[in-house]
């Protein structure tokens, strides 16, 4: 039994050695370009499908040839880009088979990956626990007005321009208020020299007329 099947093998594989040696053999080339903006695919892999899935490579700039079989399905692949499966036609007049090939670029979206910090669930649950909320909007905004955070403002902000016109008009008004006190001079009324003057005039007066 053992030698009925394996003469069936070898019958089998002569069987299809021949009908592979019996299809002309034709010269494959081609260039391959990118579908979306019709630039060069370089280093494609190419691999015969009809023999024994022999691989070859395109170059740098997208092209390729080599020898095959009428008949014979090629496949080409390359990282990024779809798959794309060529039949070689049968009885080709000049035995050569030339091609423009456009492959198709094929987007590969991963699922998110989130990295965390911590080591197991127990950090976690620590770091959650003692984890410190920020502010919200309107707890933020008092703490922007309140009376020590104006009063490093004023500090160390300049005075704008707006601020020093007040000053100036305020300076301004001021001294023409003043203006005509200082010309008159101080008020006789509140000097205590002046005081002391009168009543001296008042008692000398009193000594001229007993005189």
């Amino acid at each position: 039994m053992k030698y009925v099947l394996l003469i069936f093998l070898l019958l089998t594989a002569t069987l299809s050695f021949s009908q592979n040696t019996d299809k002309a053999l034709s010269q494959f080339s081609g260039l391959i370009y990118n579908e979306s903006n019709n630039s060069n695919v370089p280093y494609v892999t190419i691999i015969n499908l009809s023999n024994g899935n022999r691989a070859y490579q395109a170059d740098y700039r997208g092209y390729f040839s080599f020898v095959l079989r009428e008949g014979d399905t090629v496949l080409f692949k390359s990282i990024g880009y779809r798959n794309e499966v060529v039949a070689i036609p049968l009885n080709l007049s000049e035995k050569k088979y030339t091609i423009y090939l456009k492959m198709k670029p094929e987007v590969i979206n991963l699922p998110v990956v989130t990295i965390l910090p911590w080591a197991n669930i127990d950090e976690f649950n620590r770091d959650f626990m003692t984890m410190k909320f920020a502010d919200d909007d309107l707890e933020i905004a008092k703490k922007n007005v309140s009376r020590s955070a104006m009063l490093a403002l004023m500090k160390n902000l300049p005075r704008d321009a707006g601020e020093m016109q007040a000053y100036t008009f305020q300076g301004n008004h001021y001294k023409l208020s003043n203006q005509n006190i200082n010309m008159r001079g101080a008020n006789p009324l509140l000097n205590p020299f002046v005081w002391g003057a009168l009543m001296k005039q008042i008692f000398d007066g009193d000594k001229s007329r007993s005189d």
